[in-house]
């Protein structure tokens, strides 16, 4: 088995998720031991919703799944970072393709994202 430190961030692992094609992040999550064997057992992304509390299969509402092509783990085994493929678009719950949709410019926040569905559509 492959031994993380989920010991630092309280049982959770930040974790970034890069496009495996582009490299463009497309967001931050959080895993915990349940979320990392589930997202190693199935090769889509699951996490850990701090909201929620409780596992979050990425895209099982939307259909936006993350499909694992490639897993990283840092030097000092306390982050992870996913390379996938982005399957329906978009990786934001707000309907942006990243997470990272906004750009700090001359002291105010530019949206430079480019929207790919409604959230009200999807998350009826």
């Amino acid at each position: 088995m492959i031994a993380l430190n989920f010991e630092k961030c309280d049982g959770l692992i930040p974790t970034i998720v890069q496009d495996f094609g582009t490299g463009e992040i497309l967001m931050l999550a959080f895993m915990n031991e349940a979320a990392w064997e589930e997202t190693l057992k199935t090769g889509r992304a699951t996490y850990w919703s701090r909201t929620r509390q409780e596992l979050w299969v990425k895209g099982k509402s939307s259909g936006n799944v993350q499909l694992i092509k490639e897993i990283r783990i840092d030097c000092d085994d306390d982050t992870i970072l996913l390379k996938v493929e982005q399957v329906g678009g978009a990786a934001c719950h707000t309907g942006y393709r990243s997470c990272f949709f906004k750009k700090v410019e001359d002291g105010s926040v530019q949206v430079v994202g480019e929207k790919i569905f409604d959230p009200k559509e999807v998350y009826k």
